[in-house]
């Protein structure tokens, strides 16, 4: 009886040589040109799990081959007659894997890009915790510690057990997690740094687009601000905040008066057309550093994320004008 598997699909594991022609390319084309019939998202998974490796060490799907290297493949006949766990674009796939900064048993660590959200739901089918499950189709365990806006870029936290989810959670609400932003306000910051102790809440309705807005019956929030450049008309700023709550940064800044640019929602709207002339197309939020201690195992975690591409431009050229 035949069966769909592709033609490549064998038992056992096999090393492949790199030839000079294909010195440069990255190892997932060499592994789709080898494997015939093979996804890309397969492709992903077996080479983010370990499972292909480049004489003997992990390797990821971006990097170049050079001539002489030996490539490890993995059996994989069985994961193909199984078939893929989601469909998923292709394209959506490679940008988490890319966005993948560290990994161990208890923590996965991302740089999530711009304009993606953190999981799918209304109007959406599939978001980035969907992806990362997507190409770990084995994982037992895989859940978001906390929460970044869809365009909002940086550092995000995914468990890979109960107990990491439970350890991060108490980390994350009792303080002890330090998380820093950088963002770009309107309007030129006066004097140095200032906490900020306001609390906030939700409007009243249904559904999860309600407005937050500062509340003295609210939940606590705190955020410090630190001004590290001053422009004419805007002010580069780093952000600590002691709590997480629901667009704190955004709505503690629009509270002072000095919205983050490019803000939908809270933001001075007539401000961020003259903005979109330089390039700002999302709000300037990024999430640049966390940094913990893991209860339990007492590992030591810090990570940091430069300024995307994308928002150093917009400060580039506000800097000439």
């Amino acid at each position: 009886m035949k069966t769909n598997v592709p033609e490549f699909a064998e038992s056992r594991v096999r090393h492949l040589p790199v030839g000079q022609e294909y010195a440069g390319q990255r190892l997932d084309n060499f592994l789709l040109r080898e494997l015939k019939g093979v996804s890309r998202s397969l492709v992903y998974r077996i080479v983010r799990r370990g499972e292909v490796r480049i004489n003997g060490g992990r390797a990821k799907p971006a990097q170049r081959l050079a001539a002489g290297d030996t490539i490890r493949v993995p059996p994989i006949e069985r994961l193909v007659q199984g078939g893929d766990p989601e469909s998923l674009p292709p394209a959506l796939l490679e940008r988490v894997e890319d966005a993948v900064v560290h990994e161990d048993a208890d923590l996965l660590v991302l740089d999530k890009p711009p304009g993606l959200a953190v999981h799918g739901g209304t109007g959406l089918r599939y978001g980035l915790i969907e992806a990362v499950r997507a190409a770990r189709p084995h994982a037992p365990f895989l859940e978001l510690v906390h929460r970044l806006d869809r365009e909002t870029s940086g550092l995000l936290l995914i468990a890979r057990s109960r107990d990491a989810l439970t350890r991060l959670h108490d980390l994350w609400r009792t303080g002890k997690v330090e998380k820093r932003y950088l963002t770009l306000l309107h309007g030129r910051w006066q004097g140095e740094g200032r906490q900020i102790d306001l609390p906030l809440s939700r409007e009243a309705g249904r559904g999860r687009m309600r407005n937050v807005s500062v509340d003295e019956d609210g939940d606590r929030a705190r955020s410090r601000f630190k001004p590290l450049r001053r422009l004419p008309a805007h002010t580069l700023m780093e952000v600590a905040i002691d709590t997480g709550r629901t667009h704190q940064i955004r709505v503690h800044a629009a509270h002072l008066g000095h919205p983050v640019a490019g803000d939908a929602r809270y933001g001075d709207f007539a401000a961020d057309r003259i903005l979109r002339g330089v390039g700002l197309k999302r709000q300037f939020l990024h999430a640049a550093e966390l940094k913990f201690q893991m209860a339990g195992s007492g590992r030591r975690y810090h990570f940091k994320s430069e300024l995307p591409e994308d928002l150093r431009t917009v400060l580039e050229r506000l800097e000439k004008t």
